[in-house]
């Protein structure tokens, strides 16, 4: 998008207080969310546990994809807009400013715990950069890499004493639209984040 604003994100933190281990224990499905906003550094945080770059010579990210060729992008709806996240430069890109988080949870079948969530993020898929090389097949590894990509995000919120839910059923049309996609950008998977009420 020419002319965007680009916000620069924090470094990620490396090390933290809650092991892997206790993470599993205490992740939980939750659908009730205080309307705490979240910091840009634990926005931040979170998009890094995502698709975050932890090898700079090879590019590879902090969750694996088929051949490398990474067909998941990240975009995330909050209250001040929706914004799309730029693994290379650990970058958010500002798409629009529109609270588009009512429309999401109308497009998921009313699921009004996706409104309350301060914010939502969204794992898309461009299909054609995976199944180029692995043909069908490609749609497989593009599911199975957002399985490994939203664990990651389930993980890195309960460590952070964040809650989250993962959300499939939705009116995959309408959220394209609402977030404003590319035709050849695809929603699977909607995972809000927030403080438990």
């Amino acid at each position: 998008m020419t002319g965007s604003k680009i916000i620069e994100l924090s470094s990620p933190t490396l090390k933290g207080s809650v092991s892997v281990e206790e993470a599993i224990l205490k992740r939980r499905s939750i659908r009730s969310f205080s309307s705490k906003e979240l910091s840009l550094n634990q926005i931040s945080q979170i998009l890094w546990s995502a698709q975050g770059i932890t090898d700079k010579k090879d590019g590879f990210r902090s969750s694996p994809s088929a051949g490398a060729l990474y067909p998941i992008e990240v975009y995330i709806a909050k209250t001040d807009g929706i914004f799309h996240y730029l693994p290379q430069g650990h970058k958010l890109e500002m798409i629009n400013q529109k609270d588009v988080r009512k429309e999401l949870a109308k497009a998921s079948w009313k699921q009004t715990f996706i409104y309350q969530a301060p914010i939502n993020v969204v794992l898309c898929a461009v299909y054609s950069r995976i199944t180029s090389k692995y043909g069908e097949r490609g749609i497989r590894y593009t599911y199975i890499e957002t399985g490994h990509i939203a664990e990651n995000i389930h993980l890195q919120a309960v460590s952070m004493g964040l809650s989250s839910v993962p959300v499939g059923a939705f009116d995959d049309d309408e959220v394209q639209k609402n977030l404003s996609l590319s035709n050849d950008c695809k929603p699977i998977y909607i995972i809000p984040i927030g403080y438990p009420k």
